[in-house]
This record gives C-alpha cells, structure tokens and sequence, in this order.
C-alpha cells in the first residue's frame, strides 16, 4: 500500500485547534496513523537540568497529531490522493485534483 503522507509533504491541516495552517511534515507513525507537522499542535515543555552545566528552561516542540487531521498539497491546493501503478510495476501516488504524480 502507498502511504497517503510522506516526510517532507507539505500538507495544510483541515481541522482542529490549528485548522488552515501549512506546514512540511517532519516524521509520519504509520502504525498509530500520527503525524508530526512543523510550526502545528506546538507544545510548551519545562525543561529541568539534569547535569552540571546544563541549562533549563521552557522549550516549544511539535508534537504528532492524527493522520486524518492533515491533507496532502498539490500545486497549492490540498488534495486527495490516489494510487497507480506504472508500466514498470512502481506504484506512485497521485492527485485528485490533477491526476499530477507526488
């Protein structure tokens, strides 16, 4: 099966606390259906030292959110994507709107 979202996809995120925002996608769990997106779902972490020398402090990170939540973009526009296989056998993902290969 082709995977619907890849690392460095852009995608835009069609609903939740983040809804309308783009990004390039960082890490994709398959398993879980999760994806992290950069600059979405950013979380505040305290950070404590825990050797001499380190410094603590309040970091921001991304964290994953659902698989369902983001959309594929092609050529600007999110899409749905489909699958094909070529003449050669290689399965390639493509776009709804287009028919364009990712």
């Amino acid at each position: 099966m082709v995977a619907r979202v890849k690392k460095n996809d852009t995608v835009m995120v069609i609903s939740g606390k983040d809804k309308g925002k783009k990004g390039i996608v960082l890490a994709v769990d398959s398993e879980k259906n999760l994806v992290k997106v950069k600059d979405v779902a950013v979380v505040t972490k305290h950070v404590k030292a825990r050797r001499q020398g380190e410094t603590s402090g309040i970091k921001k990170e991304e964290t994953f959110i659902s698989l369902s939540k983001v959309m594929p973009m092609c050529d600007g526009v999110p899409t749905r994507v489909n699958s094909k296989v070529l003449e050669d056998g290689k399965k390639v993902r493509i776009s709804n709107k287009n028919q364009a290969q990712f």
